[in-house]
């Protein structure tokens, strides 16, 4: 079994889309990124990156690279699982928190961990998606953060039992 755990932050601007662990949210303002910014992939793809001791998405992902140029994350998650099966493991369970004081977020969870269970092959009981927000401190609705945090299983070891 590995541990990852994940955190990223990008600020809010005018004139992008906002996109949630592949979900659009409807909202004036977006998030900056040289990706689509989602934030919360971002973070989940940190986690599984840092259990298998591969960096982080910067590394495999830069954004020096125009082929990641407004790059959809969900895409880049299914090459971070790809690496995770390839390196012998499967999803135990995830935990996303997503800190935001804009805009709620409640009615998009069950989609948001719909799209998760999607890319990492899993059933959705593995997958958790939480929002919060922080009163005001920290990202003070300037940005939105998240964290994730996951267990990787020995893919070899979970089919035997």
């Amino acid at each position: 079994m590995k541990i990852g755990f994940g955190y990223d932050v990008h600020r809010l601007v005018p004139e992008r889309r906002l996109v949630l662990c592949g979900e659009e949210i409807p909202c004036e303002m977006g998030l900056l990124g040289h990706s689509d910014a989602d934030v919360a992939v971002h973070a989940v793809m940190d986690a599984v990156l840092g259990a298998l001791a591969l960096g982080d998405i910067g590394k495999l992902f830069p954004d020096s690279d125009s082929r990641f140029k407004d790059a959809d994350s969900m895409k880049l998650l299914e090459i971070v699982v790809a690496l995770m099966q390839e390196k012998g493991f499967a999803l135990g369970n995830l935990d996303v928190t997503i800190v935001a004081e804009k805009p709620k977020l409640a009615a998009y969870i069950q989609k948001m961990r719909e799209n998760l269970a999607k890319a990492f092959c899993t059933d959705i009981e593995n997958i958790s998606v939480k929002a919060t927000t922080e009163e005001g401190l920290g990202l003070a609705g300037e940005g939105i953060g998240a964290y994730a945090v996951l267990i990787l299983e020995n893919a070899r070891i979970v089919k035997m039992l």
